[in-house]
């Protein structure tokens, strides 16, 4: 039988739910923390605990990337995959993926000092979002109406880690006060939700207020999300979408998804599905 593990530093919904839905498949599992786990990168023993099929659930970008490239070594497949997890991970390799797949996405700059990163807000022009290279649910995220607000928003940025001073700057697209979050399961998109923010709050996130409803997977959105899912290699994703004047654009993509208000909003069974995928995975 397989062996399942569900690879976790913090236990969350999700990763409860994931867990429940094992145990009502009656499947071979464990919990994996990635707190308490440690390998032998020099070695090609595989760890005792680790099972035939790894799904990651890191909250922390960063743990879950080097933990699923060590995995990976052992011949052991981890949901998502470790190339697949750091693309998503980064939103500059997230939009070049966009880019190279000719998928619409919101006009984006990179750059690297306070200087050219204004020269770049001056060119986009305002009101334009920047938003750091690493993170979720919304954080340090700011919308900049002009370059006072750009160079407030920088200078604070200035004193943060190096990782910070690599300035991601984006367009405010003209949009509905929400947005789209696609689910994509391997070869499948069971699922999509309007994230609607009421509270004032120009941000969409369900971390910051934000309301779930439920959205129709019109043959539009189908096609999108899986060319995104695509882009970045496959496996299993929430891929944000807005609508806007030039239609529907990808904004971003999420390796390591949540999916807690989505569940009780839709009826669907996100969990399930990603049990049953990780255990096709592991037959390949």
């Amino acid at each position: 039988m397989t062996k399942l593990n569900i690879l976790f530093d913090h236990m969350r919904w999700e990763e409860k739910a994931l867990y429940n839905a094992c145990q009502k498949k009656r499947i071979e599992f464990s919990l994996l923390s990635a707190e308490k786990i440690f390998m032998e990168l020099t070695s090609d023993r595989k760890p005792d605990g680790i099972g035939d099929v790894v799904v990651q659930r890191c909250v922390s970008h960063f743990r879950g990337v080097h933990a699923t490239a060590a995995i990976e070594s052992y011949g052991v497949p981890v949901i998502n995959k470790h190339s697949t997890a750091e693309t998503c991970g980064n939103k500059v390799l997230n939009t070049l993926a966009f880019k190279k797949a000719g998928i619409p996405t919101p006009r984006t700059y990179l750059s690297f000092t306070v200087e050219s990163t204004l020269d770049a807000l001056r060119e986009m022009g305002y009101p334009s979002v920047l938003k750091p290279v690493v993170g979720s649910w919304g954080r340090l995220v700011s919308l900049v109406e002009d370059s006072t607000s750009a160079t407030v928003a920088l200078e604070h940025r200035e004193m943060m880690f190096p990782l910070y001073q690599i300035y991601y700057a984006q367009e405010m697209v003209k949009r509905p006060p929400r947005d789209l979050r696609v689910f994509v399961i391997g070869d499948d998109v069971p699922v999509a939700i309007y994230r609607v923010n009421e509270t004032g709050d120009w941000r969409t996130n369900t971390a910051r207020g934000g309301r779930v409803e439920n959205c129709p997977v019109t043959p539009e959105i189908r096609e999108l999300a899986m060319k995104a899912a695509a882009a970045v290699g496959g496996g299993v994703f929430g891929v944000d979408m807005m609508e806007s004047e030039r239609g529907l654009l990808v904004h971003e993509i999420n390796s390591t998804v949540e999916f807690k208000n989505t569940v009780p909003a839709t009826g669907v069974d996100i969990p399930g599905m990603i049990v049953d995928y990780a255990l096709k995975e592991a037959k390949r």
